[in-house]
C-alpha cells in the first residue's frame, strides 16, 4: 500500500517537543485522528504560531517525517493530561513559510480563507503537495520516499 500524506497542526513549541522525543499528537491528544494514520505515511506539521494562544503568527511548516510501525498509545504528561501519541521518524528539515506556497498547493490555491482547512487539526494532502512542502523545507526527499524528479 502506498504511503499517504498528512498535514497536522500544532504550535511550533509543541512540535519541537514531539520532534525531540520522536512522537506526534493532534487535536488536543485525541485518539481517533491518529488511528487514520498507518506506518510509512508521511506527516508534516503546520504551525500557525510559535506558542499556543499567544504571540505573533508563524504560519510555517515546522517538522516532517514518516510514521513508525506502532499503534496509537497513551502517555501521561502529568496534571491529569494523558493524550494519545504516534511515533514518528522525523527527518532533518528547516522551517518553511506557507506564504510562498499558497499559490502552489491545491488546498490553498485561490482560497481567500486558506487557513480554514487547518482548523481540522489533521487532513490528508496529495503527494504533489507533500513534495512541494518537503522541497520548501529542504527535507531529504529520498528519506521520505519521494523522488527529486517528481518534486520538480
Amino acid at each position: 500500500m502506498d504511503p499517504r500524506n498528512w498535514i497536522a497542526v500544532a504550535c511550533a513549541e509543541h512540535v519541537a517537543r514531539g520532534r525531540a522525543d520522536g512522537f506526534m499528537q493532534v487535536c488536543h491528544g485525541k485518539e481517533a485522528p491518529l488511528k487514520r494514520l498507518r506506518a510509512g505515511d508521511r506527516v508534516v506539521y503546520y504551525s500557525p504560531a510559535q506558542q499556543m494562544g499567544s504571540g505573533p503568527p508563524l504560519q510555517a511548516f515546522t517538522a516532517i517525517g514518516r510514521l513508525r510501525d506502532r499503534a496509537p498509545y497513551r502517555f501521561d504528561m502529568g496534571g491529569g493530561f494523558v493524550p494519545w501519541r504516534r511515533d514518528v521518524e522525523w527527518v532533518e528539515a528547516g522551517t518553511a513559510s506557507i506564504r510562498p506556497l499558497l499559490a502552489l498547493l491545491d488546498f490553498t490555491r485561490g482560497q481567500a480563507s486558506w487557513g480554514a482547512k487547518f482548523r481540522y487539526g489533521l487532513f490528508s494532502v496529495s503527494e504533489a503537495n507533500m513534495q512541494c512542502i518537503a522541497q520548501a523545507m529542504g527535507a531529504p526527499l529520498p528519506l521520505l520516499g519521494l523522488t527529486e524528479e517528481a518534486a520538480a
